[in-house]
């Protein structure tokens, strides 16, 4: 990601865009300085937010990582995609996101408790799943399992996020969409599950979470002007 600051110029932004290009990679460009820039700002809340709907339906984290991977399109399921993370990574993430602002993540205290207990994932053979050795392993995951647990409280996460994104004049939908495909490795666009989901269905679900858990929730404006 390129992330230009407030005293930025253009021109360096263009040249820092072009040296991306000699390198043969992708720039993904997040025009202000907001906290956890694209990708972290979908996807550090989206590990909390996973916490907490284990928490209040009780699905297995299997059956959570089932349906982000065969119902969200994403290449894994959230948990797993944390414990390749690593939970250092995500835990320094989310300290310096709150730090910024207090309405970007609603902290789960699992992710403060695994880090303190070393427990990082696969690198350190223990995170929210356990590994036999040191070597990339995979999680068993089924489309049965998937079926299992319905993810729109994980939609509502990561669509307000990208929602707010836009509202403050950070991305744009393309770019979100962009960034989400390169580093999620997102199979389907994002806005397209939304889509399919129902974006009323959606904001409807936000509205029920911020009733029953607090403000955190609020629906952003782009989300509602969408229905």
């Amino acid at each position: 990601e390129i992330i230009p600051g407030e005293k930025t110029t253009q021109a360096i932004t263009d040249l820092t865009q072009e040296y991306v290009k000699s390198v043969n990679k992708q720039a993904v460009l997040c025009r202000k300085d907001v906290p956890g820039f694209i990708i972290n700002r979908l996807f550090i809340p989206m590990v909390h937010e996973a916490c907490y709907a284990q928490d209040r339906t009780n699905a297995t984290l299997e059956e959570i990582d089932s349906a982000v991977k065969f119902n969200l399109g994403f290449p894994m399921g959230i948990f797993e995609l944390a414990d390749f993370t690593g939970m250092d990574v995500i835990h320094k993430a989310t300290v310096e996101m709150h730090l910024r602002d207090k309405k970007v993540i609603n902290p789960h205290p699992t992710i403060e408790k695994m880090f303190d207990g070393k427990k990082l994932g696969q690198k350190s053979g223990e995170g929210y799943y356990k590994y036999s050795d040191d070597k990339y392993e995979r999680v068993e995951l089924s489309e049965e399992l998937a079926e299992k647990f319905n993810p729109i409280q994980l939609v509502a996460n990561i669509l307000n996020n990208a929602a707010w994104l836009i509202t403050n004049g950070a991305s744009d939908i393309s770019e979100i969409e962009k960034a989400a495909q390169l580093g999620l490795g997102l199979r389907k666009p994002l806005f397209e599950t939304a889509k399919e989901i129902g974006i009323k269905n959606i904001v409807d679900e936000l509205n029920r979470l911020e009733k029953e858990h607090g403000e955190f929730y609020k629906p952003d404006p782009l989300l509602i002007s969408m229905i």
